[in-house]
């Protein structure tokens, strides 16, 4: 059973108290109350609460003052403030030091219970978070990860068990799905993380370069060798080397890396000196290297080295619980780095952002938070904010060769008005071709229903009953 939100509303009058807390018991929250801050923060003090809603005129403190001394004490629980319009100047001076919101009076009651919903949503994702990271630190030694999906539990606990040994590691995972941070929390939590944790992308370099850069040369190895260079192996002793896209690995290279693996000792490239190194190696990939082994890509030997211990990572759609957490983590990020503090998402974006395909998984998430901080207005990130690169057209319309529309929209059009006009069609005519069946009418549109819903509400068009 999911707990009912607690409230504590505070107000010098009684009759506002009560006429307010039954308002919102019928609404399912647990309310308490309280005539002035001292007993409040009694009660902030005693109960867990998951929002506070004040009069910002009251004899003694004003409410301002009261969410000063909550914030104090938590630093998480926000207020609400409930002010004459005379005092909005107050009010707004009051969000400044970490109030959620304001009301001025007067507001109505739908307006009232939407901005506790919000209030009480982005406290929650606050919380869950805070609950998930001391959670991670006590079982696994990390928080750079978010997600309580059970995939992803089961890979916390792995990484547990293995962190710890000197196994070699095989992550496979579509792109984005955060197989670097998998293998630097199995550094992080192994007795080599006082030493270095380096990375090597293998498929960003060409072949002579990728070996110069796994091995080092010598001085004159060739043409541009004007110095001795140490390679990421030689660097990484006594630490982690983590090799991403290891498929990449043209199979002229894959024989000195075998010989690492057993030897523990390498060549530079123009040299003739053994160099001993003792280097954990953790590699990924995106590809599918039992195939590329029987199609003669990628060695067998190496393949089985590489892979004593492997992680799979889940993609995003397969954990979709794990959405709003990331979100919220995102925006925080991207509202430290961006000075807005203030930053949130509405809850229609949230539903949206549940319901997309996420092609491109964690980091298409991330990209598309850190665009809509930048894009949105006034610190709010609204559905049409969030439109990730997943869903756009990747290929241009064949229909658009045939017929050269400009012919049909006079000169003196707007963009906008076009756009808008188009966009409204479609929907009307995908919906009366569907039968008004929404999930229909969205695949036909190539969009998810979330975003025709939204769509739909944005033109005005209702749904048929």
């Amino acid at each position: 059973m999911i707990p009912m939100p607690t409230i504590l509303v505070v107000d010098d009058e009684p009759n506002y108290l009560i006429v307010l807390s039954e308002l919102l018991r019928d609404e399912s929250f647990e309310v308490y109350t309280a005539p002035g801050t001292d007993q409040a923060m009694g009660i902030v003090k005693e109960v867990d609460l998951d929002l506070v809603i004040t009069d910002m005129q009251m004899p003694g403190h004003d409410g301002s003052v009261l969410l000063q001394e909550v914030k104090d004490y938590n630093g998480d629980l926000r207020g609400i403030i409930i002010t004459a319009y005379a005092a909005i100047d107050k009010a707004e001076a009051a969000i400044q030091t970490g109030a959620y919101s304001y009301l001025g009076k007067p507001f109505s009651n739908d307006e009232l219970i939407a901005t506790i919903n919000r209030a009480v949503s982005h406290y929650g994702l606050i919380k869950e978070n805070i609950r998930l990271r001391e959670e991670m630190k006590q079982r696994s030694g990390f928080d750079t990860m978010i997600g309580k999906n059970p995939q992803m539990i089961q890979i916390y606990e792995l990484i547990k068990k293995v962190a710890p040994t000197p196994a070699s590691v095989l992550i496979t995972g579509e792109s984005g799905t955060g197989k670097e941070l998998v293998a630097k929390a199995i550094h992080v939590n192994s007795p080599r993380e006082p030493y270095p944790f380096i990375t090597v992308n293998c498929a960003a370099l060409a072949e002579n370069l990728l070996e110069s850069e796994l091995f080092g040369h010598e001085k004159g190895a060739f043409s541009d060798a004007a110095a001795m260079r140490k390679g990421r192996f030689e660097l990484a002793n006594q630490g982690t080397i983590f090799l991403d896209e290891i498929g990449e690995i043209p199979l002229s290279l894959q024989s000195k890396l075998l010989r690492l693996l057993q030897e523990k000792n390498f060549e530079r490239v123009g040299g003739t000196q053994t160099i001993d190194v003792d280097v954990r190696i953790i590699s990924a990939t995106n590809k599918d290297l039992k195939e590329e082994v029987q199609q003669g890509r990628f060695r067998e030997d190496l393949f089985y080295r590489l892979n004593v211990i492997h992680l799979a990572l889940p993609a995003l759609r397969d954990r979709m619980d794990d959405i709003p957490l990331l979100v919220d983590h995102f925006i925080k990020k991207c509202g430290t780095n961006l000075g807005k503090e203030r930053l949130e998402i509405s809850p229609e974006a949230l539903r949206l952002l549940v319901n997309l395909p996420w092609e491109g998984n964690v980091r298409e998430l991330e990209n598309t938070i850190e665009r809509a901080a930048i894009l949105c207005n006034e610190d709010i990130i609204e559905p049409d904010d969030v439109q990730p690169e997943s869903v756009s057209i990747d290929k241009s319309s064949e229909w658009s060769r045939e017929v050269d529309i400009l012919d049909y929209i006079p000169d003196s059009v707007e963009l906008n008005d076009v756009l808008y006009t188009v966009e409204e069609r479609l929907l009307k005519r995908a919906l009366e071709k569907t039968g008004h069946v929404q999930a229909r009418a969205a695949e036909q549109l190539g969009i998810t229903k979330s975003l025709l819903q939204y769509k739909m509400k944005k033109y005005g068009i209702k749904k048929r009953k």
